[in-house]
């Protein structure tokens, strides 16, 4: 699988290329800055883009920017952008969409190599890997303006797991509970956010961004 990878601190970019390589990935490119970015994404056409969302020259969200426009030129282009940082904004622009193949780490994380790789994997799949403190601080903040949206207490413990990209199987597994059960539940959680069966849209990702927009 084909990466490329986009930090611009040395040490850290030296070290998220050996522990991709170690679990066989190819690192199609290895950059520092936004620009080196834009080109290497449109040349190279990897499987997936590692981004951290600051990057010279602004140093504000050129990684991010870059990500965003990669993804309109070539839509389902998996991005995992890494940030120091939980920015609220960040995540709902990278969620906005619809189409999943998607994620947003803290760099704490990627000292956890098996959830670093874990959550490469998942977005270079096609599916979704937000930081639970992401998500938890995104559903906290929605949860006090409009308590429980709707949901149950049980429903919204199993979206913010599926907003992380957990699969039913993972989160019946995480909740101690059957697949049959965390089926229901979702079941429920589209149906109350109004999100009919579709072949063209991910429901998952679109439930988060339908809660998150509850007035």
């Amino acid at each position: 699988m084909r990466v490329v990878l986009a930090e611009d601190l040395f040490l850290l970019r030296d070290g998220l290329v050996r522990m991709l390589q170690a679990y066989d990935f190819e690192i199609a490119a290895a950059v520092e800055t936004g620009p080196e970015l834009t080109r290497a994404l449109a040349e190279l056409e990897p499987d997936v883009a590692v981004v951290d969302v600051r990057l010279p020259p602004s140093h504000t969200d050129e990684g991010l920017q870059c990500a965003l426009a990669a993804r309109k030129a070539r839509p389902g282009l998996p991005v995992l952008v890494l940030s120091q940082h939980v920015e609220q904004l960040y995540a709902r622009e990278l969620l906005a969409d619809g189409n999943g193949a998607i994620g947003y780490l803290l760099k704490d994380r990627v000292f956890d190599a098996d959830q670093f790789i874990d959550a490469v994997r998942r977005v270079a799949a096609g599916g979704t890997a937000m930081d639970p403190q992401v998500i938890s601080q995104l559903l906290s903040r929605r949860a006090q303006d409009k308590p429980m949206g709707g949901l149950t207490p049980r429903e919204l413990e199993v979206m913010e797991l599926m907003a992380q990209g957990r699969s039913n199987a993972a989160i019946a597994s995480k909740m101690v509970i059957t697949e049959r059960a965390v089926a229901k539940h979702t079941s429920n959680i589209f149906g109350k956010l109004g999100l009919p069966p579709s072949d063209d849209d991910n429901r998952r990702v679109l439930a988060v961004l339908a809660y998150l927009d509850r007035g």
